[in-house]
């Protein structure tokens, strides 16, 4: 049965990684693959000879494996939900107009700096997949160029990623390892955020080479004209009440020791009350209200489902114990931390980060500080922890379908993947060991 599990696993994530060619949606395929997992599990529990240790009771009592994983899964869920709900809000009132609108230079490269430094820091506040829809919006308001646009937009791709890398809330793989307790705040960023910045400014430097003088001048009929039903400072006062809500979570968690999905969705009711007080003093039809209600409805379930289905898929692999002698595998016969890391980072960039932070969060348990060997490097806020957030965030930069940033952008933009792989691969893999290479001196020396 074990085996079994393990094809079908394979054939699943296969199905994942060629979403495209398959023109199977990856929701479908991993939500497909996870119920049938447990389902196969379930059944070899039933026949005692293959799971022999486990009975059907334990599997699916309140207490039992089911329910354990279900319980670490919805926090991971619910805080996702809460977080898209707050930007999803931000972003329909027009909030992040507040940081674009003061874009106004029209010389190429230095542009190319603005936008990857601001895609950098809004993707640790926001998360990349927003940050990079944003700011190719704003692409298409100030660069008419197609060919201009794509360089951006790839840079916007390579800064996403590495902006996200280096925030417990700016990665949905680095939010897992914080939700989890693999890492904590303050270590995460301190430990991070230099080997993230050089992952992102080493390719925006190599690209510079492409651009050169100025961009045409913005014409009056490329602005945008989008209806409005708040006023200026209302936009403010959601923008700034939104961003202090994201950022207030890590805080929240500290004090309180309560898991984050708290307190995203606190900060969020805070946030709905006074949309709900503020609309309550305007006289406006129903279409013109953006209220939390219709906005629930703009949040992305097909992402929320994927998880789900990847990650109750990983959960058998680990009830099994397939992810522990992967682990002991790895171990043994490479026994590198870094290595290991370097490769899952690689690999991210071909499938989809979130199954493999998953799996690897399955096969090292968090170890008990003061272990020795290789357990040493998994405590909290462990090495093995603090460079898998970073390889498997920065990773998925290498080919344009490896992130959701990149195939946000992809779709929006028409990137070429072969444009991408031969203009943008290499300069992303250049910024990736040299973030990695930087993690690895710093961990050396200090």
């Amino acid at each position: 049965m074990e085996i079994a599990i393990v094809i079908v696993f394979i054939l699943g994530y296969a199905a994942i990684a060629l979403e495209h060619p398959l023109k199977i949606d990856k929701t479908a395929s991993a939500l497909l693959l996870g119920m049938l997992l447990w389902t196969m599990y379930a059944v070899g529990v039933l026949n005692g000879n293959v799971f022999p240790e486990v009975n059907i009771h334990d599997l699916v009592s309140s207490h039992g494996s089911i329910r354990h994983h279900l319980g670490e899964i919805a926090e991971i869920l619910f805080f996702l939900m809460g977080a898209m709900t707050i930007v999803e809000l931000i972003d329909v009132h027009g909030g992040f107009s507040v940081i674009t609108d003061k874009i106004k230079t029209r010389k190429k490269i230095k542009l190319l700096w603005i936008l990857a430094i601001l895609t950098f820091f809004m993707s640790a506040v926001l998360d990349n997949l927003t940050t990079s829809i944003v700011m190719v919006m704003l692409l298409r308001k100030i660069i008419s160029d197609q060919k201009d646009r794509w360089i951006y937009a790839s840079m916007v791709i390579i800064a996403a990623n590495s902006g996200g890398a280096w925030s417990p809330i700016g990665d949905v793989t680095t939010i897992m390892l914080w939700v989890k307790g693999n890492v904590t705040t303050v270590p995460i960023i301190t430990s991070l955020i230099i080997p993230s910045f050089l992952s992102m400014a080493v390719p925006v430097l190599l690209a510079s080479r492409y651009l050169k003088g100025e961009l045409a001048p913005i014409s009056a009929d490329t602005e945008c004209k989008k209806e409005c039903c708040v006023t200026f400072r209302e936009r403010n006062q959601i923008f700034i009440l939104g961003v202090l809500a994201l950022l207030l979570v890590p805080v929240f968690k500290t004090l309180t020791h309560l898991p984050p999905f708290i307190g995203v969705l606190l900060t969020l009711s805070l946030l709905w009350v006074f949309l709900e007080l503020m609309y309550n003093k305007k006289c406006l039809d129903k279409s013109q209200e953006h209220r939390v209600p219709s906005i629930l409805q703009r949040i992305d379930m097909a992402t929320i489902l994927f998880f789900l289905g990847i990650l109750l898929a990983v959960g058998v692999l680990q009830e099994v114990g397939i992810l522990k002698n992967v682990a002991n595998y790895l171990t043994e016969n490479v026994g590198n931390v870094y290595i290991i890391n370097i490769v899952l980072g690689m690999l991210s960039s071909i499938v989809d980060n979130v199954p493999l932070v998953a799996a690897a969060m399955g096969m090292y348990p968090i170890a008990e500080v003061g272990a020795v060997g290789f357990d040493a490097f998994c405590v909290q806020d462990g090495v093995f922890w603090q460079f898998l957030a970073y390889c498997a965030g920065v990773g998925g930069s290498m080919l344009i379908i490896g992130s959701a940033a990149g195939v946000v952008v992809m779709g929006l933009e028409k990137i070429n993947f072969g444009w991408y792989l031969k203009k943008i691969s290499l300069l992303a893999l250049l910024g990736y060991l040299a973030g990695a290479g930087w993690f690895i001196l710093q961990e050396m020396i200090f």
